[in-house]
């Protein structure tokens, strides 16, 4: 047992600093001093721009107004992803938030519709059960009160990360968070334990700390530099280890929904913000040069690009320890899995809850260390195994990139997984997993995997019954269309901008 923790140093600020901060402030007893040490010379990487619904509750928490967030980050509502070109060229699907249709017993929805289709009931897809998905078609929002799951619409947000930073910087310092500007020359250790005891400005001042938090971002100045945990390449499965961002022009009419646009090497995004969009193209360098993303990425913009390209370069795995010493890892310190599925901004916050959940009282227990471990590498593997999916199932042959991602082999539990939908339906989801059974369902038929049976629980209504359910469930998921708003015009009445 070590000494008790009173001092909580967080190393770096950014959206993984402030949100750590922010956080642990608001759960923690005010004996446990927050300090956070950031330097204005170093830059954040800044393009992490969607979210995942989760980021509602977190705001929530610390009692952030919705419309007062919204207006400063600039925000809008993302209801959905759209993949375009992912598939085969001119094709596209949408992951939405919602869950099509409704539950209808033992088995997920998707049987009862795959049924149908097979025997001729319905001509409807998947995505017309998902109110989601008909919002993104019409470019709608709005906010439903009513106790009702069938109108049940999760959204998350797209929004200005380094002014999402900077407004958790004013809810952390509000809340007692005191913040030290400077640069980190030296890491001072306990020569016995290894424990890191201080951080050392280039000022000369001297920070001391009972345990600490790298969100240094790749640098990973405490965890990786200083206590050499090891990194554990992900590469192999997601060569992708480069990216291009710029922004753009904003359009006049806002989408509410992100834009996964694949291309002949890796994929660009375009997400929409009140103030401009976001644009990028994530790209690996076996496969293309700089020089052609950058082409690529300017040829298949929307809008006038307002900068030039920022090339970001990075390698996707994950740290083998998130929490080693008294060292806690958040962002992209603990590792990097490329924004394809938002889930960067999304992994800050469960590092950040999970510490919260399991923060030493009178001393780092090494047993807490290791369970924090386990849970964060399996929420790791999880995703990264949700984001190869997109790849590995492909149908696309127009180049080497595609061809030898639908080869390769893949994680084990991944590929139960794949052959278990293709042969039955079903969707076996582990309890931590952030994505369930509708996001599998939605990406497995989207990539193209066409299961050959349906759960039998979907054979027990008569064709007449399953019929006329499809049908309820279908005018219930229009039925909200009449009520909803133009995203901008949604936007406008709320924030009141």
């Amino acid at each position: 047992m070590q000494n008790p923790v009173r001092k909580l140093v967080i190393a770096g600020g950014g959206t993984a600093g402030w949100m750590a901060a922010s956080l642990l402030r608001k759960t923690l007893p005010k004996h446990i001093h927050v300090r956070l040490v950031e330097s204005e010379e170093i830059g954040i990487v800044g393009v992490g721009e969607a979210t995942i619904p989760p980021i509602q509750t977190f705001n929530q928490f610390l009692g952030i107004d919705e419309k007062a967030f919204l207006k400063e980050t600039h925000a809008t509502i993302k209801l959905a992803i759209s993949f375009e070109n992912w598939r085969v060229p001119g094709e596209k699907y949408l992951h939405t938030f919602g869950a099509p249709g409704a539950q209808l017993g033992f088995s997920g929805f998707h049987h009862y519709w795959m049924r149908a289709r097979k025997e001729g009931l319905t001509k409807a897809s998947l995505w017309d059960y998902d109110l989601n998905a008909l919002c993104c078609d019409l470019g709608k929002f709005n906010k439903i009160n009513t106790q009702n799951p069938m109108f049940d619409m999760q959204y998350a947000y797209h929004f200005d990360s380094a002014l999402y930073g900077k407004f958790l910087r004013k809810v952390a310092e509000q809340l007692g968070v005191v913040r030290t500007e400077g640069m980190i020359e030296h890491v001072r250790q306990d020569s016995e334990t290894g424990f890191i005891t201080a951080l050392q400005l280039k000022n000369g001042e001297v920070i001391e700390g009972d345990m600490f938090i790298d969100c240094t971002g790749t640098r990973a100045l405490l965890s990786q530099q200083t206590l050499g945990v090891k990194y554990e390449d992900w590469s192999h499965w997601l060569p992708a280890d480069a990216a291009l961002a710029v922004p753009s022009r904003r359009f006049e009419n806002t989408l509410p929904y992100t834009r996964s646009i694949a291309h002949k090497v890796g994929w660009q995004w375009r997400i929409p913000l009140t103030h401009r969009n976001g644009n990028g193209i994530v790209y690996s360098s076996q496969y293309m040069n700089d020089d052609e993303a950058h082409d690529t990425l300017m040829a298949n913009l929307d809008s006038e690009a307002l900068d030039t390209p920022r090339k970001i370069s990075f390698r996707t795995g994950r740290t083998e320890q998130q929490w080693h010493k008294n060292v806690v890892s958040i962002g992209l310190s603990s590792g990097f899995l490329e924004p394809l599925e938002s889930t960067s901004i999304h992994l800050i916050q469960s590092g950040v809850v999970r510490l919260m959940k399991m923060f030493p009282n009178q001393g780092i227990q090494q047993s807490m260390v290791d369970l924090f471990n386990a849970e964060s590498k399996h929420e790791f593997e999880t995703i990264r195994d949700f984001i190869i999916l997109h790849y590995h199932v492909n149908e696309r042959d127009d180049s080497d990139f595609w061809r030898d991602m639908r080869a390769m082999s893949v994680p084990e539990r991944l590929k139960q997984k794949i052959d278990a939908f293709r042969t039955t339906s079903a969707i076996f989801n582990e309890n931590n997993d952030i994505f369930r059974d509708a996001s599998w369902v939605q990406v497995m038929l989207g990539q193209g995997l066409t299961p050959v049976d349906y759960h039998p629980s979907a054979d027990l209504p008569d064709a007449a019954t399953l019929t006329q359910t499809l049908n309820k469930i279908y005018d219930a998921k229009h039925q909200p269309l009449e009520k909803m708003l133009a995203h901008d015009e949604f936007l406008k009445l709320y924030t009141g901008a």
